[in-house]
């Protein structure tokens, strides 16, 4: 664990998934500000979808050639590359080449092999790129921004899906039907998987989703950019109907998965993707993008919190000494304090989280990374005591994060019947102390008492090489709704 410069921890959690989204124009493809869809233009929206489909036809005509859909998916960027759910195309897992019909509303489109260039089958995600490259030819597409900012609840967001005209008999020749509807968010859930690091947080909508519209992107309103992706209908927490041919009745709720996790398989494949605000926050006087700092830690660019196991009575903590690699990804995870039943979903989260490695000189290095969640007991006034000790660690101890020795729970305010999770990043100094904190998860009104609890907690500090060093550190509080006795 190196030593980390604390004044720039702020600016780079800002930079982080900024500086890796510019993308690089291919050539012959028009400037990004004119390719990307950022506006409320059905248009511009429409010619970032595609319908991905099978031709039938091995030889079509100048009528076009007919096709079996299977979903949509959307450009990410102006090298081709698209996104969509990961059962879209899974039946090409083995072999065979899904195609996308590509083009601008109302326009001639163009049947355009895709190649599968990676997927998330547990997470349900899959990055697609096309070739050659439409954004090369005279197609009239764009790309949509993403955004990795959680939605808060209430959210109105925009679903937008393309579908044939003639279902039955699909044909190139024919612009398909662009689809716009509006919903809100009703919830965020986490789903446990199977099997460890399968889980998965889930946005339900109030916007019905029709069989079909798998892998469509999932808007904020107001911004345009991306923040999910179409799944399916909502039947029950954790179980999503992914039938393309079940009857569409029904009110059911719509399934969607943030865009996190296909912006982690971008990441880790090195393929670029675009936010509405970077291209302004990263320019300066010469149109240049800004540099990035230096020397900073990892940084987590999502942070899925877990729920409140119904079976905890009271509270619990769990903290885990992470090691992120050069490439971004979880390379270790240790628990240093832990009991059930809170440990296992706790792991199980923190292995869907993405990350930007740690930078010493700018080039990508391995680095600790102190994670620590707290369920602070649900019983007002409490129950037991609000405060934690724990032994420090050994004086021959190995390379590690910080650890905290003394913790306090937050205090649930009176009169408040909010549940639900605050993650918080900031950094612990040599003298064991909490400091620089950023918000990454805000649930109103607990954010600040989260902070106020923050301030007492003492840790024993990370060693590098037998000498105490500033720690990166990750703190998520998950609250559940109290029990007034």
């Amino acid at each position: 664990m190196r030593r980390i410069n604390i004044a720039l921890i702020g600016s780079f959690i800002v930079l982080a998934a900024l500086v890796l989204s510019i993308p690089a124009s291919p050539a012959g493809a028009t400037t990004p500000a004119v390719m990307s869809a950022t506006g409320a233009d059905t248009s511009a929206t429409a010619a970032s979808e595609c319908l991905i489909v099978y031709p039938l036809d091995q030889h079509p005509d100048a009528a076009g050639a007919r096709y079996i859909y299977y979903g949509n998916g959307f450009f990410v960027n102006g090298d081709g590359y698209l996104v969509t759910a990961g059962h879209v195309v899974s039946s090409f897992r083995n072999g065979g080449e899904p195609y996308v019909l590509v083009g601008a509303k109302n326009g001639p489109h163009h049947l355009v092999p895709a190649e599968l260039v990676a997927a998330d089958w547990a997470h349900d995600v899959a990055v697609l790129r096309a070739t050659p490259n439409p954004f090369a030819k005279d197609y009239g597409v764009r790309y949509f921004p993403l955004t990795t900012q959680r939605p808060p609840t209430g959210k109105d967001l925009l679903v937008l899906s393309l579908r044939p005209i003639d279902q039955d008999n699909a044909n190139s020749a024919e612009a398909p039907l662009a689809n716009r509807e509006s919903g809100k968010l009703l919830s965020v859930e986490f789903a446990q998987g199977e099997t460890p690091g399968t889980g998965r947080e889930l946005l339900a909508m109030s916007q019905s989703i029709d069989p079909g519209q798998s892998g469509s992107p999932v808007l904020a309103a107001d911004s345009h950019e991306v923040v999910g992706v179409v799944l399916g209908r909502w039947l029950r927490p954790g179980v999503i109907s992914l039938s393309n041919t079940a009857n569409s009745s029904g009110s059911a709720p719509g399934a969607v998965l943030p865009i996190h996790y296909a912006v982690a398989l971008l990441h880790e494949h090195g393929i670029a993707w675009q936010t509405v605000s970077a291209a302004a926050d990263l320019q300066n006087d010469q149109g240049a993008p800004a540099a990035a700092p230096a020397n900073t830690p990892p940084v987590p660019l999502s942070v899925i919190g877990t729920p409140y196991p119904p079976q905890a009575l009271f509270g619990g903590e769990v903290d885990l000494d992470a090691v992120i690699d050069a490439n971004g990804n979880l390379a270790e995870l240790n628990v240093v304090h832990g009991q059930p039943p809170f440990v296992a979903q706790v792991v199980d989260a923190v292995r869907t989280w993405t990350f930007e490695p740690a930078r010493v000189n700018g080039a990508a290095v391995d680095g600790h990374l102190s994670i620590i969640f707290q369920f602070p007991q649900s019983f007002l006034p409490p129950l037991t005591t609000q405060e934690r000790t724990f032994g420090a660690p050994g004086a021959d101890s190995a390379d590690r994060s910080a650890i905290p020795v003394y913790t306090h729970e937050p205090i649930y305010p009176f009169n408040t019947v909010v549940e639900g999770s605050v993650a918080v990043f900031g950094v612990v100094d040599q003298q064991g102390q909490f400091t620089d904190a950023h918000i990454l998860q805000d649930l109103p009104p607990l954010t600040n008492s989260v902070l106020e609890a923050l301030h007492s907690w003492r840790f024993a500090p990370a060693e590098q090489g037998g000498t105490a060093a500033d720690s990166a550190t990750v703190v998520v509080f998950t609250f559940r709704r109290p029990a007034v006795r």
